[in-house]
């Protein structure tokens, strides 16, 4: 009797823990959802907050390829085929990162590998897409990184900087 009450507290400890670390992320696990068309589609990322950092140029490196959000990649899930760009896209999930620029247009990625940790393991040999898309900064700061399934494309929004993937 006494082994079961000591295992079944241990089991309660290891749950309270798990559970702790998992809603005290500082950048924790968001999704959006929406449609394209007809196409659902589904972002999965870690959302970071600016924290009064200088993120562009800063945090985030120009130049360096970025994760498109915290922690684990940033996933883009099709559940049919898409246009992006001048690029058909089949079904399926998708690594999502960026190469920010400061003095031109950033690239938008999407690789085969969606279950890294970082931009660590990136490999351009496994991108399925890349598109060149022009930034937009506002005087509204969006505090925390948010995706938005909008009717023309992927929205991204964190700091000042706007920017749309479009989606067809």
């Amino acid at each position: 009797m006494a082994t079961i009450i000591m295992k079944n507290i241990k089991l309660t400890v290891l749950l309270l823990l798990i559970t702790t670390v998992t809603f005290a992320q500082e950048s924790p696990r968001k999704e959006a959802k929406g449609t394209i068309g007809e196409v659902a589609v589904t972002i999965d990322y870690g959302a970071p907050s600016v924290k009064g950092r200088t993120i562009w140029g800063g945090l985030e490196k120009y130049g360096k390829v970025w994760r498109a959000g915290a922690n684990e990649n940033t996933t883009i899930t099709f559940d049919k085929e898409v246009k992006i760009g001048d690029t058909v896209v089949s079904a399926g999930k998708y690594g999502f990162f960026m190469i920010p620029n400061e003095h031109k247009n950033w690239t938008l990625i999407l690789t085969t590998k969606n279950d890294a940790w970082g931009a660590f393991s990136y490999n351009k040999d496994e991108d399925v897409l890349r598109i060149n898309i022009a930034p937009k900064f506002v005087d509204e700061n969006r505090e925390v990184l948010t995706y938005i399934v909008k009717e023309k494309g992927i929205k991204l929004a964190w700091g000042k900087l706007r920017i749309m993937m479009p989606v067809k």
